[in-house]
């Protein structure tokens, strides 16, 4: 077994490279002009072999065995809820909203330094609401709670930590609040 040096044979010149051209596909072309004539003979050869539509010698004609039946007119319909509708009238017993004595606390966020819940409670002060920091001893130390309401109603306090979220503190949640 002999190995190539390739790298020192060096390239091809233009005596040795010797560029073919291809030759015309004359066998393609002669088949496909055989076809697109082959195609244009065949319709002109059946271009006059339609059928007469006026003359129907051929097709059997199609008789009515039984005569059609004429049907019935519809009757006029009577709507009576027209002429009684007017008549009537509803009656809505009114009763007066019973007021919710629940009240809801919504509270948005609990720490273990009174500056950081000083620092949410700012936060809160920049969108118009108001908070209060509570502190209060739990199980675990002391905690600061920011605090929000008392609230009248749930859709109040919902209206509010909407309010909040557009500064971006998504932490407020709203309890019932039993004083």
């Amino acid at each position: 077994m002999t190995q190539r040096d390739y790298v020192k044979r060096g390239r091809a010149t233009k005596q040795t490279k010797k560029v073919e051209k291809p030759a015309f596909p004359w066998v393609n072309v002669t088949v496909a002009l055989l076809i697109i004539v082959g195609f244009i003979f065949l319709l002109w050869k059946i271009k006059d072999n339609a059928p007469d539509p006026e003359v129907a010698e051929d097709l059997p004609e199609v008789v009515a065995t039984e005569p059609e039946k004429e049907l019935p007119e519809l009757p006029e319909e009577e709507w009576e809820f027209i002429r009684t509708l007017p008549g009537y009238e509803v009656e809505i017993e009114q009763t007066e909203e019973v007021q919710s004595t629940r009240r809801y606390i919504m509270q948005c966020g609990s720490f273990r330094s009174e500056e950081q819940a000083e620092e949410m409670r700012a936060q809160i002060a920049m969108t118009g609401l108001e908070s209060v920091v509570r502190p209060s001893e739990g199980s675990n130390g002391r905690w600061y709670r920011v605090m929000l309401g008392p609230y009248d109603s749930k859709r109040a306090a919902e209206r509010n930590r909407h309010t909040i979220r557009d500064v971006g503190i998504r932490t407020c949640q709203i309890w019932y609040w039993n004083q």
